[in-house]
């Protein structure tokens, strides 16, 4: 499955915010995700839908042509199993943050401050923001999950070829979730406009990404401009 066969995330819609709480995990071309909702959208019948995402403007053209495109089910050939002893290291720290209701998702963004990274293969990735999909884009055996968190990190080395690294995670019902609850009123208060909020100190350590084994493999962002190169590590 590629960038141009997603549906559309329907995250804030009032049946995902009435389960939001109940969720818990399961354990050169710009790298930035086109973030103006009005430039694009999921619909199938759309002009603007993602099977023209490629179309729409020259720099996009990996959406119709990239051969490394994300989303794809985990259970690919091209996706290699890391256990937690090939280790995720990671050094998070508080810091200031915005929720924002970008039409397409809802994203937390820490600005003005260090937020940390993580360290992949001696290649550090600072933390900028995070955001979340429902339902999940990636799959694991044709089964997609009820949500899907991605934490984007861009290489602090300008000149490296994978400049962006993505740890997602994947979340199915369950008991309430600790980071998800601490955002639950203000998610639920901005669903329905574009708007952003500052909601103070977020803890990123709070995100539970400790799996026991990660998906890892190399792809695009999900929205344009589907930029290629992307390191995915998976969790669930």
């Amino acid at each position: 499955m590629n960038a141009k066969q997603q549906t559309k995330p329907n995250f804030v819609s009032a049946c995902l915010i009435f389960t939001f709480l109940f969720l818990s995990y399961s354990a050169s071309v710009s790298a930035d995700e086109e973030e103006n909702e009005r430039e694009f959208d999921y619909l199938e019948n759309s002009e603007k839908g993602p099977s023209h995402w490629g179309h729409l403007k020259m720099e996009w053209s990996a959406c119709k042509n990239g051969v490394l495109q994300s989303p794809i089910d985990l259970s690919s050939q091209r996706v290699k199993i890391v256990n937690k002893a090939g280790e995720l290291k990671k050094t998070y720290k508080p810091c200031d943050a915005i929720l924002r209701n970008r039409g397409h998702d809802i994203s937390l963004k820490w600005h003005n401050c260090d937020a940390g990274l993580i360290n992949i293969n001696g290649t550090e990735y600072s933390l900028q923001q995070v955001h979340w999909h429902s339902p999940s884009e990636h799959t694991i055996n044709g089964a997609r999950y009820a949500l899907e968190l991605h934490m984007v990190h861009h290489s602090t080395d300008p000149n490296f070829n994978h400049s962006v690294a993505v740890i997602g995670l994947l979340y199915k019902l369950g008991a309430p979730d600790t980071f998800l609850s601490k955002l639950i009123t203000n998610v639920t208060s901005m669903a329905d406009e574009m708007q952003e909020r500052e909601v103070g100190v977020i803890d990123p350590n709070m995100i539970g990404i400790d799996g026991k084994k990660y998906y890892r493999y190399i792809g695009s962002l999900t929205v344009p401009p589907c930029t290629e190169g992307v390191i995915w590590t998976m969790s669930r």
